[in-house]
């Protein structure tokens, strides 16, 4: 057996049980890669496969990642569907473990979207999700019955045939309608329920309607608010769809499981009737090269979506509309990743394209800009002389401010969607992989860990020596801090992404039930309140009030001691962000892209300012100003007094997490879904 001897990827010619030879790199993705090989028993004829390798690097994981891999193997090798790559083989070498599968020639269905110009035509549409139809059908109708739970357009795969193929089951299960599954799946294509740990095979009804939604409209669903289909008609977007095959899609996407297509099955049968009805046989091939273009197809783009102002019930005003000036595009030297000899490449900012105005300010030039593996959600950390973020890419990172090298990364096995905390000589944070970390932050080293069985997506809390955090699993857990010992753990009875605002005697928090919970430090229960909608967003609390804005699309101010409503205010849209109270106003950004001022004690409205789309970052304010980040991909710089446009810095991705600045407020940091954490220079301290 000829083995890689290289830490890394493996190379070209690398075999594998001395059978598999590699040939290339096919995709990435989280902690495994998926090559290329020719299977080298048939050596008279080249015999193409696919080889998916998972990679844990550290051992007390290996075991569980391992065990959940090898479940996908056997899952996979109990089922026969053309549209299932079939399973050849799978074993272990060493910290690695291989799956060899079919190898699917094609594009993924992401992929078709992101290159087509216009819209694909409805019948092509239609033959695809009869057979998603179908093969779900089979699934759901296994003897034991398998919910894929992760429908969407990248795991999707067309072969050169028209075919569909489903990719990745790695978070595939067995349905057993007696417990409840853990919240997995992928925000935009999940269903409601799927948020609270339920699982059916209704999941995969609304996520094949929330992708088939996607492929009509040209709208992705991860950029919008969750379940707001109904919000974007697709014939307003493509009028060349079908008002019948529309109606079909929002059956499938009903909020209300019991008012969807009750099996994939009853869909297929209202899709091939309306295929039939308006084309022909459904069973019958087609060339996919002969096929007529839709007229859209090839010559019309996408239709970009304008968000408008809209008058709001309590009181009227002038909203703030950006008067930006076209930014020069920049090329910034990107840093390199400790350890990795390969430059990475320079970093074109792109220019903002409205025109400038009297009165706006340029937008500073960043200090330095870094490159992370993936996303970067959360908001930053800064202590002294370091900056500490997580990433998407199962990283923590932490840099030097002032040049943005980075003294180290810790690898975690799933994205960091939390803001680390940091007390005296010790770094807190939570992991999707459903760890929750203590790092010495001069050098990485982890002091401890604790494992709960769901994913922590809530930001650590510290008060003296306790740490609260919450976790996807329901609980929120007291943890001595020095020691890494939980201390107790609260039952909300669903998940917790919120973060904790902790007092001398008081934590509150949200969950993505609809409630808001006050607790004493011994995890005993002083009040909850019930409202409709998740809260995913932060309690801040002020002056004896606690403040908290909900996917209802209402903030509401609570009496911190009884959880007694002293007023709410609707806002345009829901929103994931969390409050900013300074100096009796209260700041919030919605998904109608509107950044709103409140009177914190009124609830009145003060002064809004209209960004180009959501805002689910919270703002942060110095001196007379604000600095905010949308995610139109831009970081907003506002004045406090009356919400008025100072300038606007553009990144290359949304921007979901808040700045923060240095401790002598001369440099502030942003990052954003391009990769990039910004260091942007300040005033010499903020005016006032």
């Amino acid at each position: 057996m000829e083995e890689s001897k290289r830490a890394g990827t493996l190379v070209p010619k690398t075999r594998l049980l001395d059978r598999y030879e590699i040939v290339g790199i096919l995709g990435r993705g989280g902690m495994s890669t998926v090559y290329k090989a020719r299977d080298l028993h048939f050596p008279n004829v080249p015999r193409w496969v696919a080889i998916k390798e998972m990679t844990v690097a550290v051992p007390r994981e290996r075991e569980q990642v391992f065990r959940t891999f090898e479940r996908e193997a056997h899952l996979l090798a109990q089922l026969r569907h053309p549209s299932i790559p079939i399973v050849y083989d799978y074993f272990t070498i060493g910290d690695r473990a291989y799956l060899v599968l079919e190898l699917v020639e094609g594009k993924t269905l992401e992929t078709i979207l992101r290159e087509t110009k216009g819209f694909i035509p409805e019948p092509r549409v239609l033959r695809w999700a009869i057979q998603l139809c179908d093969v779900l059908d089979y699934l759901h109708t296994r003897p034991k019955p398998i919910i894929f739970r992760d429908l969407k357009p990248s795991n999707i795969m067309i072969t050169p045939e028209d075919r569909v193929m489903l990719i990745d089951f790695g978070i595939a299960r067995i349905f057993d309608p007696k417990t409840r599954g853990t919240i997995i799946g992928t925000e935009g294509y999940a269903p409601p329920e799927q948020y609270r740990g339920v699982i059916s095979p209704l999941v995969d009804i609304y996520a094949l309607g929330a992708t088939l939604h996607h492929i009509l409209s040209g709208q992705d669903p991860r950029k919008e608010p969750p379940f707001s289909f109904a919000e974007r008609p697709i014939r307003k977007y493509n009028p060349n769809v079908s008002p019948e095959l529309e109606a079909i899609v929002y059956k499938a996407l009903a909020y209300r499981p019991e008012q969807r297509f009750q099996s994939a099955r009853e869909m297929k049968a209202a899709l091939e009737a309306l295929y039939r009805k308006k084309y022909g046989d459904p069973n019958q091939p087609v060339d996919p090269a002969s096929q007529p273009a839709s007229p859209s197809e090839g010559t019309q783009t996408l239709p970009t979506r304008t968000l408008t102002t809209q008058t709001l019930p309590t009181q009227t005003l002038p909203t703030q509309t950006l008067p930006t000036q076209t930014l020069p595009t920049q090329t910034l030297p990107t840093q390199q990743l400790g350890g990795d000899t390969t430059s990475l490449s320079t970093t074109t900012l792109p220019p903002d394209t409205q025109a400038p105005v009297a009165g706006a300010q340029t937008a500073p030039q960043p200090l330095w800009v870094f490159e992370a593996e993936d996303e970067i959600r959360a908001t930053a950390t800064v202590q002294g002389a370091r900056l500490f973020f997580g990433s998407y890419d199962h990283n923590v990172y932490a840099l030097r401010i002032h040049d943005g090298q980075m003294e180290w990364k810790f690898p975690t096995q799933g994205g960091v969607v939390t803001r680390p905390a940091v007390a005296g000589n010790i770094l807190f944070f939570g992991s999707e992989d459903g760890g929750i970390y203590a790092l010495r932050p001069e050098s990485g080293q982890m002091r401890w860990r604790i494992e709960t069985p769901a994913p922590v997506r809530s930001s650590p809390r510290l008060w003296k020596q306790l740490l609260f955090i919450g976790a996807d699993d329901g609980h929120l857990y007291a943890i001595h801090a020095e020691q890494g010992r939980i201390l107790w753990k609260f039952n909300a009875g669903a998940p917790i992404r919120s973060t904790p605002w902790v007092t001398g005697s008081r934590v509150f928090f949200g969950t993505e039930a609809g409630e808001i919970f006050s607790l004493d430090h011994r995890g005993k229960e002083i009040w909850r309140y019930q409202a409709n909608h998740p809260f995913t967003g932060s309690p801040v609390a002020g002056d004896g009030i606690i403040y908290i804005a909900g996917r209802d699309g209402m903030v509401y101010a609570l009496d911190a001691d009884s959880g007694w409503v002293l007023w709410r205010y609707r806002m345009g849209r829901g929103t994931v962000a969390t409050p900013t109270v300074h100096e009796n106003r209260v700041y919030i950004g919605a998904a109608d892209g509107v950044l709103y001022c409140l009177h914190a004690k009124r609830g009145k409205l003060i002064w809004q300012f209209q960004s180009k789309h959501q805002i689910a970052g919270s703002a942060l304010i110095l001196g007379d100003r604000l600095y905010i980040g949308a995610t139109d991909h831009h970081l907003y710089c506002l004045r406090l007094q009356d919400g008025s446009p100072l300038w606007a810095f553009a990144v290359g991705g949304p921007i979901t997490a808040t700045p923060v600045t240095d401790e002598q407020g001369r440099m502030l940091f942003i990052g954003a879904f391009d990769r990039r954490m910004y260091a942007l220079p300040l005033e010499a301290g903020p005016s006032g």
